[in-house]
């Protein structure tokens, strides 16, 4: 491989919001169409559909196909190509599974409950008990990523942890299972760490999330938008609109700075403190401008909304391309394990 590899996914959870854009979205299609000066792509890019990862927290499955065409519409609309991109469905690749179940055997129990994103996990999903797959989470992520011999993993400082484990798992099945000219298998991935962009929800109160209902979903419309921002908490201390405002504390200016003109966001902050814009006006050009970003998108979302045939023939076009990686990748496996 020329490029450096990278796998990125997201759990099927349906039409997505600002939150996914602007915190994993945005990246993925910046280094889809990363070049260097010779006008070559810097990266290969997979795109997943994490339909088995939805299992390890819940059990209900009949919306998963459906939302997994609502997530890919908003993954189009927001640029990513599907020439340079193979975007796919992890359970129609069945060698995720074979993977998964193999590298379960390199790691031990004890390893993965020490992974210290596993109990903020238990107590934000508020479980009483926890499976062998939720604790085998990271176990499938690193099938997930080393099925596509992938280089480097964009991610958060907290996800680090689980950047680790695919390369111990890497490191220990290079030491046990070889090649016939004893050549590794596995790379072991790099983490990339990427400052995400985390937009906080329209409560003010934490990460955007539906279940929240605190989002602005990226099918809205400008009215839509519209009537969201309006609701959305700004600064409590500021009541009148002549009240010098606080824009350090007030959500609608964080959203001013991710996708307002620097100028505009430079006068925003002034006149707020001043006291010469009130939060009405803050709130209509906020959204103006949230809308103006969006509707590329939205047109081309309404285009790929109507043409869900195509959006399948996408997927199964991804799902043979990678396909055809991982069973590569699994044919060395079998022949360094000497398995059938």
């Amino acid at each position: 491989m020329s490029n450096k590899r990278i796998l990125s996914g997201m759990r099927p959870t349906g039409k997505l919001h600002l939150g996914h854009y602007t915190g994993a979205l945005e990246n993925w299609v910046a280094r889809q169409n990363e070049t260097d000066p010779d006008g070559n792509r810097v990266y290969d890019t997979f795109f997943l559909i994490a339909d088995y990862h939805n299992l390890t927290t819940s059990l209900e499955t009949d919306d998963i196909a459906a939302n997994a065409v609502d997530m890919v519409i908003d993954w189009l609309a927001a640029g990513i190509d599907p020439q340079k991109s193979p975007v796919f469905r992890q359970s129609m690749v069945k060698e995720h599974a074979e993977l998964f179940l193999l590298f379960s055997m390199l790691i031990t129990s004890s390893r993965l409950e020490r992974n210290p994103t596993l109990k903020d996990q238990i107590r934000d999903l508020n479980m009483d008990a926890m499976t062998y797959g939720h604790l085998g989470y990271p176990v499938l992520q690193a099938a997930d990523i080393l099925l596509y011999k992938g280089n480097l993993v964009p991610v958060g400082e907290d996800q680090i942890p689980h950047v680790e484990i695919t390369r111990e798992i890497a490191r220990r099945f290079n030491k046990h299972y070889l090649l016939p000219d004893g050549v590794a298998v596995f790379d072991e991935p790099e983490p990339k760490i990427t400052k995400f962009s985390r937009l906080m929800g329209l409560d003010g109160k934490a990460k955007m999330s539906k279940s929240l209902g605190n989002t602005i979903l990226l099918s809205d419309t400008q009215e839509e938008i519209m009537q969201k921002v309006r609701k959305a908490i700004t600064d409590t201390q500021k009541v009148r609109k002549n009240d010098p405002g606080r824009p350090e504390v007030c959500t609608i200016f964080s959203y001013h700075r991710k996708f307002s003109a620097a100028q505009q966001v430079a006068s925003i902050e002034q006149d707020c403190r001043s006291g010469a814009l009130g939060c009405v006006d803050c709130k209509k050009m906020c959204a103006a401008a949230i809308a103006e970003e969006m509707a590329p998108m939205l047109e081309k979302r309404s285009e790929f909304s109507e043409r869900r045939d195509l959006v399948q023939d996408i997927l199964e076009d991804g799902e043979k391309r990678a396909r055809a990686v991982a069973e590569s990748t699994m044919q060395e496996v079998r022949q360094a394990m000497k398995l059938g």
